[in-house]
């Protein structure tokens, strides 16, 4: 049976194969503008910040502990690989992408608080 969290979970475990496919991948895609790969860890983080709580509803430390974890990984990989670097930077973006997740997550749920109250 298809719910909405097992839709979530199978958009994650996609989002999941995407983002690393991506980043371990040779690059081949044009920088279109300066930091274009910023941005790009920054919105994949927010996804899959947001695919995760609605899968899981994990607490929130639980969430940022195995994101942040992934982000290592993947500029740990990075390191390795003779087509990619590792850098700081990039794993900035992707914690500045799982805090936007909640900064939005929160202002949207106090918003619903007020609509309700009104």
């Amino acid at each position: 049976m298809i719910n909405y969290r097992n839709a979530f979970k199978l958009a994650l475990l996609l989002a999941v194969v995407v983002t690393s496919y991506l980043v371990f991948s040779k690059p081949n895609y044009p920088q279109t503008f300066t930091h274009m790969d910023k941005v790009g860890h920054l919105g994949s983080f927010f996804a899959l910040s947001f695919l995760a709580h609605y899968a899981f509803k994990p607490k929130w430390y639980y969430l940022v502990g195995v994101l942040a974890g992934y982000a290592a990984l993947i500029e740990l990989i990075q390191s390795r690989l003779p087509y990619r670097s590792a850098s700081v930077a990039d794993m900035l973006a992707d914690l500045a992408g799982i805090a936007l997740f909640y900064l939005v997550n929160f202002t949207f749920l106090q918003y619903k608080k007020l609509r309700l109250k009104h």
